[in-house]
């Protein structure tokens, strides 16, 4: 139990960084979060868990592939939000447009017989 409690901890503090960090500097706020902090975590705490590499190994391919379509949200929120949007309303259509292509991407994949 403490050690999950520990791992929820640090979750915790590195996405509260983030935010605020962020606040303070919007370039090095974005350069930490752009770092894949939520995948290199889930990827040690897989390992100290014991998993198989193997499965952290395709943990690490299915987050590639899904990196792709979630760079649209970062595309289109700051477009919509330049030209008078709304912030829900840029936010809601940016992720949704996101989930869409998730979908696509993933039918594309399953075309061409990638597995995630």
């Amino acid at each position: 139990m403490l050690y999950y409690i520990i791992k929820i901890g640090i979750s915790a503090v590195v996405i509260a960084a983030v935010s605020e960090i962020a606040k303070r500097s919007s370039i090095f706020g974005a350069l930490i979060a752009s770092l894949p902090l939520t995948s290199l975590l889930a990827i040690l705490w897989m390992r100290f868990d014991k998993v198989e590499t193997g499965k952290i190994a395709e943990l690490s391919q299915s987050i590639f592939w899904l990196v792709l379509p979630s760079l649209a949200f970062f595309i289109l929120f700051p477009a919509l939000i330049h030209r008078g949007a709304q912030f829900w309303i840029s936010f809601s259509v940016s992720a949704g447009a996101t989930v869409i292509l998730y979908f696509v991407l993933i039918w594309v994949l399953k075309l061409f017989d990638v597995s995630i």
